[in-house]
């Protein structure tokens, strides 16, 4: 697996308890000279956010303002820091908030509401906050279970391909997934579970997971890494990731093969989408504003699936060719509302925790 969705996905852990400091990357901070108009906007985030330098350039030319990018360390922890500094904000635009933790952002009256030019080319699906336009999405992308074709090739064995398949004895030990209450994808999971087998339902399919031999570690990156036998050291062919890992992993390749060495189990997935908003209280809202649109522009969501492994929302984005080859596109994934999440992630947590740690 290359070093970019390393990068992408592998910090993407939660923290849903921890807040570290913000960190300052990529550019000086200048805003101009006092009572001029800023010359620089910024961009708060996670530390998987990513574009290329030559989209990044076509912003400045096209508006006179250079991106300098605040990043927060993982998903959870930023969207806390953004919280506990609203009345301070610390830059002027923030991209990342997910749909699992979007009703904290949107609770903590993060953003101010503006919509962004082209968002009608966005599925209104996709459009969460589309009555009040507090949030625009930037991208979309899929949890779901890995297999090494390899393995199951070599067993002659069917993968599974939806989460009861995951529960049957002939995958029994061969299941590595990620601490719900440390990893996104693990959370993600978590979710996908409940939209699958309901409030009432998602424990009872957990415990019948464990008797199954699942295995639970800290991240992704140790998960896919060291215990996924499709990235060549462990021996777990099955492991919570993405739907965008398949392709990701040819791009590393000499030659491209016919298909990719690891396959998607297209019943077991959960729809993310990733959102930016205007701060409240932005120092630079004109900036902000423009850069809300050039997130939405057709340049910047084409730059999207090679830089952080994603889906663009733009119906009339380009994808690259890898991502239509190798890539599974996922017409039904399961999901579930910001509010449903809101009113039970701490407790299905939690409960997870308990049934599956202990």
């Amino acid at each position: 697996m290359n070093t970019t969705l390393r990068r992408a996905v592998g910090t993407a852990l939660l923290g849903v308890l921890g807040v570290p400091a913000l960190a300052a990357c990529g550019g000086s901070g200048d805003s101009g000279a006092q009572g001029s108009k800023p010359k620089t906007v910024t961009l708060v985030s996670h530390d998987s956010f990513a574009a290329s330098k030559a989209v990044l350039r076509e912003f400045t030319k096209e508006t006179g303002f250079k991106v300098e990018v605040l990043r927060g360390g993982d998903a959870g922890a930023a969207v806390n820091q953004a919280v506990l500094s609203k009345d301070n904000p610390q830059g002027d635009v923030f991209f990342g908030v997910d749909n699992t933790l979007l009703s904290r952002a949107l609770d903590a009256g993060l953003f101010t509401p503006y919509e962004a030019k082209d968002l009608d080319k966005v599925p209104e699906a996709l459009q969460l906050d589309k009555d009040e336009h507090r949030v625009t999405p930037v991208d979309s992308g899929d949890i779901c279970v890995n297999y090494d074709r390899k393995y199951f090739a070599d067993k002659k064995l069917a993968p599974p391909r939806t989460f009861d398949d995951l529960i049957k004895p002939r995958y029994k030990n061969l299941l590595v997934t990620e601490n719900a209450a440390t990893s996104s994808p693990g959370l993600g999971f978590l979710l996908g579970t409940a939209a699958e087998h309901g409030d009432d339902g998602w424990q009872d399919y957990w415990k019948k997971l464990k008797a199954n031999g699942v295995e639970v570690v800290d991240g992704w990156e140790q998960a896919y890494y060291d215990r996924f036998s499709g990235a060549g050291k462990g021996d777990k062919p099955l492991v919570v990731s993405y739907a965008s890992s398949p392709p990701a992993g040819v791009l590393e390749l000499k030659s491209q093969p016919k298909e990719a060495p690891t396959g998607v189990a297209t019943g077991t997935c959960f729809r993310q989408i990733e959102f930016a908003g205007l701060l409240n209280g932005a120092k630079n809202e004109e900036g902000g504003k423009k850069l809300l649109d050039f997130l939405l522009s057709k340049s910047f969501q084409e730059d999207v699936p090679l830089q952080m492994f994603v889906n663009p929302v733009r119906q009339d984005a380009e994808l690259p060719e890898v991502f239509t080859k190798y890539g599974e596109t996922i017409d039904d994934p399961a999901t579930l509302a910001p509010e449903k999440i809101a009113q039970n992630r701490e407790q299905w947590v939690e409960q997870w925790s308990s049934l599956v740690l202990r």
